[in-house]
């Protein structure tokens, strides 16, 4: 099994969520994307919309996210939006 992913989602005025994940979806600014363990590092501007994350336990989790960026690098996922809630 390859090594969990860590993952953040944080608004402009607190953490909403972290914790290890097997996999994140988000939507930016051209398209949505996905990321697994071993992704290459990457910036990205977001969209308005869903963040969701397959917990290792196995939960999935949805955000909303709006006016941000996502950042992979080393397995670590940071999704940093003005303005995020979970909704699921």
């Amino acid at each position: 099994m390859a090594a969990p992913l860590n993952v953040s989602v944080v608004a402009a005025d607190q953490e909403i969520w972290a914790g290890e994940a097997s996999m994140v979806i988000a939507k930016t600014v051209e398209g949505e994307i996905g990321i697994l363990a071993g992704h290459e590092p990457l910036l990205a501007i977001l969209a308005a919309g869903e963040v969701r994350v397959n917990t290792t336990s196995g939960e999935r989790l949805v955000a909303r996210a709006d006016d941000g960026f996502l950042s992979v690098e080393n397995d670590t996922v940071t999704i940093v939006a003005r303005d995020a809630e979970l909704i699921k």
